[in-house]
């Protein structure tokens, strides 16, 4: 998946309402960042079988703890302190006052699913604009070649910090939903002896 900006000659300021509107009813997914667009590739079917185990996992989870709010890849989250909307492969949000139909702005938890087209912005552009979100908790970008995810999360006494994790049988605790997130879950299904497509 990568971010594509429509107008790259002369881009055209869009507004937010513009854009929240143009969203319901084009064909085409599109990030928002600060008055721009960006179109939506698609995703190869390990992507989305890696977004799949995720998301049933932490479903799972927050159906157990009364946080039912997970989402995969068509919901939006608000950056309001980016002036931006992006669409992340996995959301969890447990605030019941965040009950916007199209995006949440109080996620306490984002996935996204790296491959080389979408690797700068993971780790650089997303993990700055993730971070001005006071309820963000975890923010974890999951490898798709190799058993590899790096955690960014928000130690109250340190502020963000990061971990990687590289072997099928570590575990992550993640504290919203409250929950143990193994790699060999985020990998079920998955055969890293498979080609991937470079655009995956």
């Amino acid at each position: 998946m990568l971010a594509v900006k429509i107008t790259p000659d002369n881009p055209a300021y869009i507004s937010e309402a513009e854009y929240l509107e143009g969203e319901k009813i084009t064909e085409e997914r599109h990030e928002y960042m600060k008055g721009n667009l960006f179109t939506m590739r698609g995703n190869s079917r390990r992507h989305n079988h890696i977004v799949l185990n995720v998301a049933l996992a932490l479903d799972l989870a927050g159906k157990l703890i009364d946080c039912p709010a997970v989402t995969m890849l068509t919901v939006k989250v608000r950056v309001q302190r980016a002036d931006a909307y992006y669409y992340p492969n996995v959301m969890v949000g447990c605030e019941q006052d965040d009950a916007n139909a199209y995006y949440l702005e109080k996620p306490c938890l984002l996935v996204e699913v790296n491959s080389k087209a979408t690797e700068w912005k993971n780790f650089t552009e997303k993990v700055i604009a993730y971070q001005k979100l006071a309820s963000l908790q975890v923010y974890l970008i999951v490898a798709q070649d190799q058993p590899l995810v790096t955690m960014y999360y928000r130690d109250k006494e340190t502020g963000w910090e990061v971990a990687r994790f590289d072997d099928l049988e570590q575990s992550i605790t993640l504290p919203c939903p409250e929950a143990t997130l193994t790699l060999a879950d985020i990998y079920e299904g998955i055969d890293f002896n498979q080609p991937l497509s470079e655009e995956s």
